[in-house]
């Protein structure tokens, strides 16, 4: 091979190798970025009564666009059961979106999709077991306070026969790290 040819070879080879590894950076610096934006965070519930108890899990997480506008997606697994009466195991996913026009207020819209299992006591009603998806649509406002939010929500799908809440208003208490 010709010096001219093995210099343009040796000078190409050095081209796409510095063209490579500053992909490779790039690359790493966007993951490194996103993840940067990214917020986990959820909620704990439980309650417990004259024999009554409920418990949920439903962890979460966001990825924050920029100070006003974040967007993410959760899960949410609850238990309850009232003696003697029934037991009900309720499992879903929820989109939530999140806008914060100023520091202190949190607008936000959560679309969630549950199903819902009732087991009624054969004594109590005979063959009213339940199995069944219900979507619901949450519209909130919130007082929110570095990583934590406070508000109430309404859910514009309301359905007062198979909705979990006896209301279509819930409170919430939203917290993100």
């Amino acid at each position: 091979m010709k010096k001219p040819a093995k210099s343009l070879l040796k000078s190409a080879f050095i081209l796409l190798f510095i063209c490579f590894n500053s992909y490779v950076i790039n690359a790493q610096d966007q993951s490194v970025s996103f993840w940067n934006n990214v917020r986990f965070g959820g909620g704990l519930g439980l309650s417990f009564g004259n024999n009554f108890f409920s418990g949920t899990i439903a962890p979460s997480a966001i990825y924050e666009f920029n100070r006003e506008f974040a967007a993410g997606i959760g899960l949410n697994a609850t238990y309850a059961k009232r003696k003697d009466l029934y037991k009900s195991t309720i499992i879903g996913a929820s989109a939530i979106t999140l806008f914060n026009p100023i520091e202190a207020l949190q607008l936000s819209a959560e679309f969630e999709e549950l199903n819902v299992n009732r087991d009624f006591d054969e004594n109590f009603v005979a063959n009213a077991d339940d199995n069944y998806w219900y979507p619901a649509l949450y519209l909130g406002a919130g007082y929110r306070t570095g990583n934590v939010t406070i508000g109430i929500r309404y859910d514009v799908l309301y359905d007062e026969d198979k909705s979990i809440f006896a209301d279509p208003w819930v409170p919430f208490f939203r917290i993100y790290f």
